[in-house]
């Protein structure tokens, strides 16, 4: 086997394919396609391989004995420990050279991970955010919390802005009625924004038994081709109005949530404070780490070999295809829903990847070049994190992932850890 870089993102294997190894594989070949041969006078799978290759031609057999070379050959590929393979091989080969008579070569090249040129990836400063909790955060998720219990209670008077109406509604496009534009007894929230912009806001005012002609025009971007971007009106009957009524915060409210510890109306402002407390230091860890992984990522230099970013698209995209099909849907409707085309959907998606890969190859070779140690202790405790995660067996996820893996996954963690600790936050 020859070996030889190309360039910093490529590697090419050179192999020698001798007479006695092509004929094994044509042994193999054979063996492969004569189950489904059939000739005259010879039941099907029967036939020797002296009648097949005097009908057939033993060049029939090439491209699946040469499949069968090339599998062979991997293993001899990762055995050059100078390079890491990171994809599949473009095949370098004259076919006019292939024979089963004489030598042939066969060239593999194969995408390898690109070389990463660190630039100063520690030391960055970045202003220190204010994680205090504020009185109205604190009233804004008891507001919340009260809101979950809210009950309805008739209301006489004028419909209002947060009013509840209970409404028969009928639209006309053209003046005929149109598909899916009639309710009856339909509950709608003023400032819900429920319906298409100006329907509910024309509906204020209106008292009990009243009906009401309204006109709306549909947004350009309205999912119906019928309709949108066109003038319809709507005739309106309220029925009933509503308002929301929400509970007393009192403690008995406050037992009513079933929140370990807290009983009382000032434990559950204190637990609310620690949670939106610890909510914020978690933004702001994350924060940190981001500032601190694009600083590096955006002081290194590296050629990132479109395979990589190809394979880290098509994981993606399968990963996509699989919540679709959950959901009973194709792939492309399914990215409709996001508001967005497929093609630009696949661009970002080609962005995002480029990012992705570029971010873990920085940080691999900061790791490297750290060389943090990873203990067994560490290894074991990963080991039954991912398990636990899975909710699989400790013993299943050992099988599946090597140790080798699971250290390079340690090692990728700790040097997220030192990017995020060797931040210095300032005040500006």
């Amino acid at each position: 086997m020859k070996f030889e870089k190309l360039g910093t993102n490529y590697a090419k294997f050179t192999f020698k394919v001798t007479p006695g190894e092509f004929a094994h594989a044509l042994d193999h070949a054979f063996e492969e396609v004569k189950g489904d041969v059939e000739i005259k006078g010879f039941r099907k799978g029967t036939v020797p391989r002296n009648i097949y290759e005097s009908k057939f031609g033993i060049e029939s057999l090439y491209e699946k004995a040469l499949n069968h070379v090339i599998y062979h050959l991997y293993p001899k590929v990762f055995e050059e420990k100078s390079v890491i393979i990171v994809g599949e091989p473009k095949i370098d080969l004259d076919v006019k050279t292939v024979s089963h008579e004489k030598d042939f070569e066969i060239k593999l090249i194969f995408p390898i991970k690109p070389e990463v040129k660190l630039g100063e990836y520690t030391g960055l400063e970045v202003k220190k955010r204010d994680l205090s909790v504020e009185v109205g955060e604190i009233d804004e998720e008891i507001d919340r919390l009260l809101s979950r219990d809210v009950v309805l209670e008739p209301k006489e008077g004028e419909l209002q802005a947060g009013d509840v109406s209970v409404i028969d509604f009928e639209g006309f496009l053209n003046d005929v009625p149109f598909e899916g534009g009639k309710g009856e007894n339909y509950e709608l929230k003023i400032g819900s924004n429920q319906f298409i912009p100006g329907f509910e806001y024309q509906l204020i005012g209106m008292k009990k038994g009243e009906e009401r002609t309204i006109t709306v025009t549909f947004p350009e971007d309205y999912h119906s081709e019928e309709l949108k971007g066109k003038e319809t009106v709507f005739k309106v009957k309220l029925h009933e109005i509503k308002v929301e009524v929400k509970p007393e915060l009192t403690d008995e409210f406050v037992v009513s949530l079933n929140k370990e510890g807290v009983s009382t109306v000032e434990e559950l402002k204190e637990s609310i404070k620690k949670e939106i407390k610890s909510k914020k230091e978690l933004e702001e860890k994350d924060r940190i780490i981001g500032e601190a992984v694009k600083y590096a990522v955006s002081n290194a230099e590296v050629d990132i070999p479109i395979e990589l970013i190809n394979q880290e698209v098509e994981n993606t995209k399968k990963q996509i295809e699989s919540q679709a099909k959950q959901y009973g849907i194709e792939y492309e409707m399914y990215i409709q829903f996001s508001g967005m085309t497929v093609e630009a959907f696949e661009a970002n998606l080609n962005s995002q990847a480029q990012n992705k890969v570029l971010t873990s190859l920085v940080i691999e070779a900061i790791a490297e070049k750290e060389d943090f140690p990873v203990s067994d202790e560490e290894i074991e405790a990963k080991y039954q994190e991912i398990a636990t995660h899975y909710g699989i067996d400790v013993k299943e996820v050992k099988a599946q992932l090597t140790k080798e893996i699971i250290t390079n996954e340690v090692r990728f963690s700790k040097a997220v850890d030192f990017l995020e600790a060797s931040v210095k936050e300032v005040k500006f």
